[in-house]
């Protein structure tokens, strides 16, 4: 850490009218944003400074560290400034600069698809750790897969496999088509509208979902973040968050190969119901893998007969 950047100024924020603007130095941009977002009451102010700024001025956060010095212009200051703003609003960094790291892959959102969470990232180490030593090519089925992360984040790891990303949004298909693009795995991924399973034939090899699974009664513990950021869609389901666990499991054991896997994102208490769900569809279900927080977050089934 810079002396620039570990000290905060003192006093009110400097006012944002951009006639009141000049050039500043890095370091000082830093302070003057951790400042404004702690005064605002963000966790997080340091790190959310720096991801907005580095994207204000297009660089990576690593270039802020060795040039504290630098000055930024008046109009990446604005740039900065208006990101503040929205951040103060409560709106995500990732919804600020348009795009969220998952399993170490830049992967563009829009307003049509869910924010990738670090959480989600156990449903694709969990399936990695079950298809170690696999050799021959394996086919993955993504429904409800909105950015395409955990397809993609699967692909990027297991260079002999395909995959199909299923929503029911146009909007998030157009989103998840453009990620796999630009991680060059477009080639071994694609994309389509549809209902979870309809339509869709059998022996798939893998297939893995984080479905809707918020009840309506628990829209009051939601950050702001999440609440009215996030497409409602991909966050809300009925019958206390189990609606859609009911509606795709019993279609996806239908169309998995024998000895398959179905792979499903849980949250908070429902792994019980859901391994319910998937063994009263004829799958043979594993213990769920628990997140860094401690929830069983990844609920697993086999196709056994």
């Amino acid at each position: 850490m810079t002396a620039d950047e570990g000290k905060f100024s003192s006093g009110e924020p400097v006012p944002v009218g951009q006639d009141t603007l000049g050039t500043m130095t890095i370091g000082a941009c830093l302070r003057e944003g951790v400042e404004r977002l702690n005064l605002a009451g963000i966790d997080g102010a340091r790190l959310d400074a720096r991801l907005l700024l580095a994207d204000a001025i297009g660089k990576e956060t690593s270039y802020l560290f060795g040039y504290p010095e630098k000055e930024v212009s008046k109009e990446n200051r604005v740039i900065f400034l208006d990101m503040l703003a929205r951040r103060i609003n409560r709106e995500p960094v990732s919804r600020i600069v348009g795009y969220r790291e998952f399993w170490s892959l830049s992967f563009q959102i829009s307003p049509d698809t869910l924010d990738p969470r670090p959480d989600s990232e156990t449903l694709v180490s969990a399936t990695l750790d079950l298809v170690e030593g696999e050799i021959h090519p394996l086919r993955i089925l993504d429904l409800g897969t909105g950015s395409g992360c955990l397809l993609l984040a699967l692909l990027s790891d297991l260079p002999n496999a395909t995959g199909l990303g299923v929503d029911i949004s146009e909007a998030a298909i157009e989103v998840a088509s453009t990620n796999a693009l630009n991680l060059q795995l477009s080639q071994r991924a694609s994309f389509q509208t549809g209902n979870w399973c309809e339509g869709l034939s059998g022996d798939w090899d893998i297939i893995i979902s984080n479905p809707p699974y918020i009840g309506r009664h628990e829209i009051g513990q939601l950050e702001p973040e999440v609440l009215e950021y996030d497409p409602p869609k991909a966050l809300f389901a009925e019958e206390k968050g189990m609606k859609d666990y009911r509606d795709l499991i019993p279609q996806a054991a239908k169309i998995l190969k024998e000895g398959g896997l179905l792979v499903v994102e849980a949250g908070r208490g429902q792994s019980g119901e859901i391994n319910r769900v998937m063994a009263n569809a004829g799958l043979t279900c594993m213990p769920a893998i628990k997140d860094l927080g401690g929830i069983d977050r990844a609920c697993i089934a086999r196709k056994v007969n």
